[in-house]
């Protein structure tokens, strides 16, 4: 019967509805007069005109509410405010009517009484109507799980209703560890606390639990999913607030939990003053602008509003996606932002002076490299060419047309590197740090095109971090591929730790301390805690609703091997070269202080890795390394696979 009603055409069951009004507006005006006049009314005289009356009055002041435009199966607290504020203007409406005709027979009371009892039955029926309705199309039988909401509060409760209108899954409660709630019914629906969850996983054979609470603190997060990650449930979350605001919740809604939600921290609000220092109103350049921290800081410096920014990479496709996703980003939030894209190789000198020279760029953020460990292992001459002589061709450039700042992107892989990309990344800094160091630079004829002596107006530095997540090449994206893939999850070795941030606080926090800059600084990213890239397989294992397989667990999902080494990767990554780092005005950034050669003796020794590095020659590479790199240990393992 319910799926007849609601297969009638609109305009049937708009006019049904109409007439079920007119008839409640009849019936209230007959127990209005009944109770009134303490008899069973039969109407006489003038009374028939009240019976006229209300109806008349009633039905126009609904459709201007627009009553009859609600679907009533999914009316709620609005609705019965809606039905609410109609009853009490049709009442004034109603009231006034009676105190200025004043029919003989009519009691003016009747325009107080008669609303009281119409609001009644209104509402009754809608809600009548909501809970017949309600649970048509509903699909329970056929339920993908049993859930649990952790969070009773708006953003829950909202969740609850849009998935009980979809019977996807059958919601067994709330958590909440609010004790003024649990022990409490919400909707019929009983509110737990957390440490009810595992005998209600055992007990009603709860396959999900949906993370609803938008505005935790990423702390907070991180300590019920750590709570909850050793249960055989899928885990996942709401959207943020800001995505909640724009609607109703719908499943759709429910997203992934990701490694973020482990592993990210709450950041520290950014000093706005730091931020739009060097960047409103100027022309930026960004090198590598395609690449995953490139881009992020791309996207933070567009909505300081630069004047101009340049998206430097040798990479079409990534400059094209780049440069469209900024566009979108400008026309969506009205930047007036001109964004020049800009084909080129750091290691081609004519080229990056050239647009130094046309465009004239107040700050460049270098973040070109080559970064993947192994690949340059096995691509040795290459990644020197691109690391360290980019980077130098760059500084020179951003020197010799008078940029006001140059940032470069560096990496914890750089602190007593065992591989020659964190070796090439330390060599870059110390190019830097030499730059910095003189006021004029002798280029000689043996190491540049064009060599002579270069005044120095720009104030270099350098900003080392650890990995960050999902960037390229990062360990994140090859465990979701694994995982999509059935696994198994491949871990280089047992007790290998990294340290991560997430992209959007990594960049950011790049923007401020480029603007601290004094020249020649080294600045270290606060990185928090060192994880264990075991441990991080194993969470995200469980974070997908599976379960791992290892010899206690014969019968898991989904196993993690153990495959060695990579070229070139050392167990612990470091920040720090030296001690004792210098504390700066935030609480994330710290100033490193670490030991470099002259540009009078670095200038001839580059001469030396220049030249090896054309042939390739790998020995003598890492030869050069050794000397030249402190604390670098050319570590030796099996070729890439």
């Amino acid at each position: 019967m319910q799926h007849r009603v609601i297969a009638w055409p609109r305009s049937v069951k708009r006019a049904i509805v109409v007439a079920l009004d007119v008839v409640m507006a009849l019936a209230a005006t007959w127990v209005a007069f009944t109770l009134r006049l303490d008899t069973l009314h039969s109407p006489v005289g003038a009374q028939w005109w009240v019976y006229v009356l209300t109806p008349v009055l009633a039905i126009p002041v609904f459709v201007k509410f627009g009553l009859y435009r609600a679907i009533f199966r999914y009316t709620g607290q609005a609705a019965l405010v809606a039905t609410t504020q109609a009853v009490l203007v049709y009442g004034a409406l109603l009231l006034g009517v009676l105190l200025w005709r004043q029919w003989p027979g009519v009691p003016r009371s009747l325009g107080i009484l008669q609303p009281l009892i119409f609001l009644l039955m209104v509402g009754a029926s809608r809600a009548m109507a909501r809970f017949w309705l309600a649970n048509v199309g509903s699909k329970t039988k056929n339920a993908s799980g049993r859930l649990l909401i952790f969070g009773a509060g708006d953003a829950g409760v909202q969740t609850a209703t849009a998935i009980s209108s979809t019977g996807q899954y059958v919601l067994q409660g709330f958590i909440d560890d609010d004790p003024s709630k649990v022990g409490r019914s919400i909707n019929g629906v009983p509110v737990f606390s957390p440490a009810d969850v595992p005998d209600m996983v055992e007990k009603y054979g709860v396959t999900d639990i949906l993370l609803a609470l938008p505005s935790a603190s990423r702390g907070r997060r991180n300590r019920i999913i750590q709570d909850l990650q050793s249960l055989p449930i899928h885990i996942r979350t709401l959207p943020g607030l800001a995505d909640l605001a724009s609607g109703r919740v719908t499943v759709k809604d429910f997203r992934e939990l990701d490694v973020e939600d482990l592993l990210g921290r709450d950041p520290v609000p950014p000093d706005p003053e730091l931020l739009t220092r060097d960047l409103t109103g100027q022309v930026v350049m960004v090198t590598g602008a395609g690449g995953s921290i490139g881009g992020e800081l791309c996207r933070q410096i567009v909505e300081q509003r630069p004047r101009q920014l340049i998206l430097l990479d040798h990479n079409e496709f990534g400059l094209y996606s780049i440069h469209c996703e900024l566009q979108g980003l400008c026309n969506s939030q009205d930047l007036a932002v001109e964004l020049l894209p800009l084909l080129g190789r750091v290691t081609y000198y004519p080229r990056m002076t050239a647009i130094c020279q046309m465009y004239r760029p107040s700050i460049v953020y270098h973040a070109a490299a080559y970064k993947h460990v192994p690949m340059v292992e096995s691509n040795a001459g290459e990644g020197i060419a691109n690391n360290v002589f980019g980077t130098l061709n760059m500084a020179r450039a951003a020197m010799e047309n008078r940029v006001g700042r140059f940032v470069l992107i560096s990496t914890d892989k750089a602190v007593r590197p065992t591989n020659v990309m964190g070796a090439s990344k330390r060599m870059a800094e110390m190019v830097l740090q030499a730059m910095a160091a003189e006021a004029v630079l002798q280029f000689s004829g043996d190491l540049v095109e064009k060599p002579g002596m270069v005044k120095n107006q720009t104030c270099f530095t350098m900003v080392r971090f650890g990995n960050v997540l999902d960037s390229s090449g990062s360990v994140v994206p090859l465990f979701r591929k694994q995982l999509a893939d059935g696994g198994p999850l491949t871990v280089t070795h047992a007790e290998v730790t990294r340290y991560f941030m997430t992209i959007p606080e990594a960049a950011q926090l790049v923007l401020q301390a480029g603007a601290m800059a004094s020249g020649g600084d080294v600045f270290v990213l606060d990185m928090g805690e060192p994880v264990k890239i075991l441990d991080l397989a194993r969470r995200m294992v469980q974070l997908s609703g599976l379960s791992v397989r290892d010899e206690d667990h014969p019968d898991g999902d989904i196993s993690i091997d153990i495959v060695g080494l990579r070229p070139g990767e050392k167990l612990y990554e470091e920040l720090l070269i030296g001690e004792n780092p210098q504390p700066t005005s935030h609480p994330r950034i710290m100033k490193a202080h670490e030991q470099y050669l002259a540009w009078s003796e670095l200038s001839a020794e580059l001469t030396k890795l220049g030249s090896v590095a054309q042939q390739n020659d790998l020995a003598a590479i890492k030869d050069f390394l050794r000397q030249h790199v402190q604390g670098y240990q050319a570590k030796e393992a099996a070729p890439m696979s």
